[in-house]
């Protein structure tokens, strides 16, 4: 008999938003990283591109809200989770914001190309320009280093 190396199956093919939101995220560690709360859609380009992730605090409290590249993340071909290759201290260091204040404005490119750079993945719309021009940018755009750390 000869071994597979296949990998399972994934649950999930075309998935509804409502599926993706709540459920359990964990690092390549199998450590906690937290839920999805929301997903950020490029209506434009027809593209998830960020998911927001609750994370960190104790009973609810004290939970820190990330913007995750959506390429950041892989469905578990054998649970309802998300699998993230980021570890948790990345993450706890990562530009965060809070649910009940002022979210960061998603569509600010300046503010994207950090989140981006900080996870270490390449912006869509940089995918977007095969001469590797810089989409343009809009006008009041604001710096990943305002948003709370």
């Amino acid at each position: 008999m000869q071994e597979t190396t296949e990998k399972p199956i994934a649950m999930y093919g075309s998935v509804r938003a409502s599926k993706i939101i709540g459920e359990s995220v964990v690092n390549r560690q199998s450590e906690n990283m937290g839920k999805i709360l929301d997903l950020v859609i490029d209506a434009k380009n027809n593209r998830v591109t960020y998911a927001v992730l609750n994370f960190g605090g104790f009973l609810g409290l004290g939970n820190k809200l990330f913007a995750i590249p959506w390429g950041a993340f892989e469905f578990s071909g054998i649970e309802n989770k998300l699998i993230i290759n980021v570890d948790k201290e990345k993450l706890t260091n990562a530009p965060g914001f809070d649910e009940n204040e002022k979210w960061p404005d998603f569509s600010d490119t300046l503010w994207g190309e950090c989140i981006y750079n900080y996870f270490d993945f390449t912006p869509p719309w940089r995918e977007d320009h095969e001469c590797g021009c810089e989409s343009s940018r809009p006008i009041g755009h604001t710096s990943c280093c305002s948003i709370n750390k």
